[in-house]
């Protein structure tokens, strides 16, 4: 669905994208087209204006993502099976690398440089690809540990942060760094107490960067773990309504809004970064599985799936302002997203 933000309404409907129920998308430079990464290994080209599909290409059997490189020419893919990264022409979607991997490959950024950096499920192993030459070199970085499930850069562009859930931890790599070397923390928390099923992996390109912290989600616990950017000690621990899925940063603020897996998903909350307390408790409805910031942080946009609803937030009074009707929405991606490093 393709929506109008200043309107705060929809305005038409492209079809024929494969099966969305993972999807993702990234944005050309000019926020003219949009690149979909489908669950059905489908990379789609749409161009925005016309509405329509310029470009299409079933190029695994399952993929969860992908990325932009910063010049905007090339696209790439990371895939569950048969695993790899696979890498695209963007004006044309022509094949320019394939990367077999030992397992499933998740975490996939852009980097800059004509660079992306990606993770193996299996294996744990971290890859820096370099495709600023004439044939791109893939290097390896380093082992992050048992069963990294996601992957983030920070807004900087500095630091390659990695989630694990085969063992306790994040491990951080210095992309600044021209041998980054794998650095763990966080690999004391919940070491008391028991960790619940897991009922949805945290997304962690929704990560918060805020007032010189990390704000991440306690995997398998309902809390969220405050960390300093610099150190990487944990300075505190904010008790959630449930585990964290999302948690994203308000832009020009010190609030993250984070919501939660089934089946307490109906809830948003807003934590303050200054003092850890969560300040808000909102329920917008059913299936809240995603949220999106304007740019500048005025409203924050929010789906709920099994209301069939889009809800608009002012993010000052946290009341809503707007609604509209959508079929079981998910992910919501705004062209700003174009102009961003990791996105």
């Amino acid at each position: 669905m393709l929506v109008d933000r200043s309107d705060r309404a929809a305005v038409g409907r492209i079809e024929g994208l494969g099966d969305l129920s993972h999807a993702s998308l990234t944005y050309s430079p000019d926020e003219r087209f949009a690149f979909v990464f489908g669950r059905d290994g489908g990379l789609t080209k749409v161009d925005m204006l016309t509405r329509t599909v310029v470009a299409r290409t079933l190029q695994a059997g399952n993929s969860i993502g992908g990325a932009i490189s910063d010049d905007g020419r090339l696209v790439a893919v990371s895939n569950y099976e048969p695993g790899g990264v696979k890498v695209f022409d963007a004006g044309t979607l022509d094949l320019v690398a394939d990367l077999p991997m030992p397992g499933k490959t998740i975490g996939l950024v852009d980097v800059p440089g004509r660079r992306f950096a990606w993770t193996v499920w299996d294996t744990g192993e971290v890859f820096l690809g370099d495709f600023s030459g004439a044939e791109p070199v893939v290097t390896m970085l380093g082992n992050a540990g048992k069963n990294p499930f996601d992957a983030v850069l920070t807004d900087d562009a500095h630091t390659y942060l990695v989630g694990l859930f085969g063992e306790k931890g994040v491990t951080a790599f210095d992309l600044w760094d021209d041998s980054p070397e794998p650095q763990k923390f966080l690999t004391d928390y919940g070491k008391t107490g028991e960790d619940m099923p897991v009922y949805k992996m945290p997304h962690l390109q929704g990560w918060a960067f805020t007032e010189g912290q990390y704000a991440l989600p306690a995997v398998g616990r309902h809390a969220l773990l405050w960390v300093d950017r610099d150190s990487r000690e944990t300075v505190a621990t904010t008790e959630m309504h449930g585990q964290p899925v999302f948690v994203i940063a308000q832009p020009a603020s010190p609030y993250v809004w984070v919501n939660f897996a089934t089946p307490l998903n109906d809830t948003v909350q807003v934590v303050d970064s200054r003092s850890h307390d969560v300040v808000a408790t909102l329920t917008p409805g059913k299936a809240i599985l995603h949220m999106e910031f304007a740019p500048r942080g005025a409203e924050v946009w929010i789906s709920s799936r099994d209301d069939n609803k889009v809800l608009i937030y002012d993010t000052r009074t946290r009341e809503k302002v707007a609604e509209f009707p959508a079929e079981a929405p998910s992910g919501i991606f705004f062209t700003a997203r174009a102009h961003q490093t990791g996105l």
